[in-house]
């Protein structure tokens, strides 16, 4: 059995943790609005349409914000489609995913279900087919009180308060090649500015995202980061960062590697925060832009067309990877790199909610979690507070893409409003246990509250609708205790843990 050594300082603070970090996504992609959220002729929907069931999920991971409504789509939205009676709403032809859009769910019912389920709603606008002008509409339209054209049409819609929806983001991935409405980076930096300018002057409380490069591995990564910072740096509050990864051949050599993927998410939010930071420096300004890692996950469908069959139908079954316990542990893992970055990272979206690369998965008989729902509800549940940093010392290993990978990851949550500290840890040894001792001499009068870990003995093992629980977090009462401020834990092999540490009432 491995060992390995942890400490932490509880006045050593990386920042504190944004409520906005255990976000989601929702596109009009597959059946992740269709048969995801919205089913009117479900057995669970409710007098609006929405799925009860998969509303309960949504509240029990803990999610906080959601984007929406893309995504690709976005990039030819008309938002307007989507709003006023049902029965006039127009069938589009949706070209980036090659679905079939009745628009029978949009801006209002997305406001309308944020609200019911308590999630900030993050909207994103049309900046590929269309521009300033659809953009300022739609934000009239949302949060202007009354009194003009677009608000009263809101109104008119059955909607008298505004939505106030206060977080936008300026198109999706525009330097990507499949973008409808691809641009370079100069092209969007100006459209961007420009949009966000006008946006501002309409209501300047909004907070607004612009797009960063699409992924670390797009030629423009970097370059394009940079310049949308320096041309958008008196507007915009944050730029997007999109990460994905996958482990196509599932093998035990691939899954070492697989595992250590939070090391080039890692690198990835250090390289974005520079351009930003380097956009500052031109600008002369202390303003710094913070990052909204606003899609990230595994993912291993390929993107491609759908079959002919199933093209142009509404709400087809797209890009629904079934995940196992290794997927959950890299979810975990990315979580706990944001943890680590807390001072910069503000929001982060999963991508997605339902059905579509997702934690969630229906059916017309219900609901159900998947893998990843795990660590993204333990990490919501528990990952308030300010983020602390952490250093661990063990033993590594070389795998086929990276060097000294630690074994043992941490992340150290501390919450002192409640007495409350979450050790949050992942062993990625495939074949060993380690034995953790956590030096937590500047915790005094703590006690171990709980320890939770997500693992198994099977690192393949997959939850589905007639299997619901083969993967799931497990207490385990002996797994964690304190002695003289010393943690001493047995954290097992491929498993993601919580440890849970509580103020103790002192006694006079």
């Amino acid at each position: 059995m491995k060992r390995a050594v942890m400490r932490t300082d509880r006045y050593f603070e990386i920042g504190k943790v944004d409520n906005r970090l255990f976000g989601s996504f929702l596109e009009h992609m597959g059946r992740a609005v269709y048969e995801g959220i919205y089913q009117p002729e479900s057995d669970f929907a409710d007098e609006n349409g929405i799925r009860t069931d998969t509303s309960a999920l949504i509240r029990e991971m803990g999610v906080s914000t959601v984007r929406y409504p893309g995504g690709n789509f976005v990039s030819a939205y008309n938002w307007e489609d989507g709003v006023g009676p049902r029965e006039k709403r127009p069938v589009r032809l949706e070209a980036a995913w090659q679905n079939l859009e009745d628009n029978s769910f949009g801006t209002n019912e997305f406001a309308e279900w944020s609200v019911k389920n308590g999630i900030i709603p993050m909207m994103a606008v049309n900046l590929g087919t269309r521009g300033v002008d659809a953009a300022k509409n739609l934000l009239e339209y949302c949060n202007f009180p009354g009194g003009t054209y677009y608000s009263d049409l809101r109104i008119k819609h059955g909607f008298a308060r505004p939505h106030n929806i206060k977080l936008w983001c300026l198109g999706n991935e525009m330097d990507g090649p499949w973008q409808i409405g691809h641009r370079d980076a100069d092209d969007y930096a100006s459209l961007a500015a420009q949009t966000a300018k006008v946006m501002k002057d309409i209501d300047p409380e909004i907070e607004l995202v612009a797009c960063g490069s699409a992924g670390s591995g797009m030629a423009t990564f970097g370059k394009w980061d940079a310049t949308v910072a320096m041309r958008c740096m008196k507007y915009i509050d944050y730029v997007s960062m999109h990460a994905y990864f996958d482990n196509r051949n599932r093998t035990p050599e691939d899954t070492s590697d697989y595992l250590a993927h939070a090391l080039a998410f890692e690198e990835q939010i250090k390289s974005v925060i520079a351009c930003c930071d380097y956009a500052s420096a031109v600008n002369k300004t202390k303003k710094r832009i913070n990052l909204s890692i606003d899609e990230w996950n595994a993912v291993y469908r390929p993107h491609g067309k759908l079959p002919a069959d199933v093209r142009w139908t509404k709400a087809p079954h797209q890009i629904e990877d079934v995940y196992n316990l290794e997927d959950a542990l890299l979810v975990g893992s990315l979580f706990m790199t944001m943890f680590n970055h807390a001072d910069r990272v503000k929001i982060s979206c999963l991508a997605q909610l339902v059905n579509v690369i997702a934690p969630i998965m229906t059916s017309d008989k219900g609901a159900w979690r998947q893998t990843i729902f795990y660590p993204f509800m333990y990490c919501s549940r528990y990952g308030k507070g300010t983020a602390l940093q952490s250093c661990v010392e063990c033993e590594k290993y070389d795998s086929k893409h990276y060097s000294d990978v630690p074994y043992i990851f941490s992340s150290v949550i501390f919450d002192d409003d409640n007495g409350r500290l979450a050790v949050f840890i992942m062993n990625r040894d495939l074949e060993e246990d380690c034995i953790l001792e956590s030096d937590l001499r500047q915790f005094e009068n703590y006690a171990v509250e709980r320890h939770i870990a997500v693992g198994g003995d099977d690192i393949k093992a997959v939850n589905s609708e007639q299997i619901t629980d083969a993967v799931r977090g497990k207490d385990r009462p002996a797994g964690s205790t304190l002695d003289e401020s010393i943690l001493r834990s047995v954290i097992e092999k491929h498993s993601f843990n919580v440890i849970l540490l509580k103020r103790q009432n002192k006694t006079i």
